[in-house]
């Protein structure tokens, strides 16, 4: 099996980890450049973040720059035909689940069945008490609201769910996704993050987990799995370390791949070697130029090899 590849959009969200700086001023136009770049050239699908706001206290680290990820892939998925719409992730646990079900319903639906729903459980305190939700308890937030989204992304128009934080039924909800099944990707590389991946998801995202650790988190996912006889497909997922197809020409960073395509494929495939199914690219780049040359010669040259 192919090796496939999706990649988190540049601008949306400006975290100083691994924002360009060329992104502070860019805007829509570059968002759908590079979306309808990476719609051709083969990418699975297009990740964005979510984070209603940010304190003073990690503006200087994180940016107070965060797109909204329903508004922002809704936007993109009117300007493309066939890549998937990713939130890697949402944090499902700042708004109850039936509006959850209701934005991300909508998108499904407009975007003819191309939404795969990653969510998280969030770990900016101040955000959480600015919308009146509690922070010590976002982990069993998130996992009802993850029973709570199956319910209400189903196909029933009046979903109904009963537990601890939320209870609803008999109220209609229209647009229904056009999936008859949304897939729900779990984020987040805790523990307790990667059981709820296991048990819970269809898929799991980590966050920062160097290749050296993947092979004990996968073995994990899947012995978890196989004792609570969970059944079913599962997508598992890496992000990549910071890529660059070539010869850069400029410091890219010593952490940063630049290689030939050959040599960048070989170093990929050892991903799903190990078990992964779907990398998420991360590409240095000093222009939108740059960025879309980059995703065009990984889409023709380095993707066949995978």
């Amino acid at each position: 099996m192919s090796l496939r590849y999706g990649i988190q959009l540049p601008v949306q969200s400006q975290s100083t980890i691994y924002a360009e700086t060329w992104e502070a001023d860019a805007g829509p136009e570059d968002l759908l450049a590079v979306a309808r770049t990476a719609d051709r050239a083969g990418f699975a699908y297009l990740a964005s973040c979510d984070h209603v706001a940010i304190p003073r206290r990690l503006a200087s680290a994180m940016s107070t720059v965060w797109y909204d990820p329903v508004a922002t892939l809704a936007f993109l998925a009117a300007a493309t035909g066939r890549i998937r719409l990713l939130s890697h992730v949402a944090v499902v646990g700042l708004r109850h689940p039936l509006l959850t079900a209701k934005q991300f319903a909508t998108l499904d639906h407009l975007s003819n069945g191309r939404l795969i729903l990653g969510v998280g459980a969030g770990h900016v305190r101040e955000e959480f008490e600015a919308l009146g939700v509690d922070f010590e308890r976002r982990g069993s937030a998130l996992d009802e609201s993850i029973d709570a989204l199956r319910a209400a992304l189903g196909p029933d128009e009046f979903p109904e769910h009963h537990g601890r934080l939320y209870d609803f039924e008999g109220l209609g909800q229209r647009p229904r996704p056009a999936q008859e099944q949304v897939p729900v990707w779990v984020g987040g590389s805790s523990p307790a993050a990667v059981r709820r991946a296991a048990l819970k998801g269809d898929g799991w995202l980590p966050q920062g987990d160097p290749r050296e650790r993947l092979p004990a988190q996968i073995a994990r996912i899947r012995r978890l799995r196989e004792e609570a006889a969970v059944e079913g497909p599962f997508v598992i997922g890496a992000i990549t370390e910071p890529l660059y197809v070539g010869k850069p020409g400029w410091d890219v960073g010593r952490r940063t791949v630049a290689k030939d395509a050959e040599e960048l494929a070989e170093s990929l495939r050892a991903y799903r070697a190990m078990g992964v199914h779907q990398v998420q690219v991360r590409i240095r780049c000093r222009s939108r130029a740059e960025l879309t040359d980059q995703i065009e010669a990984f889409g023709t040259e380095v993707a066949p090899l995978l």
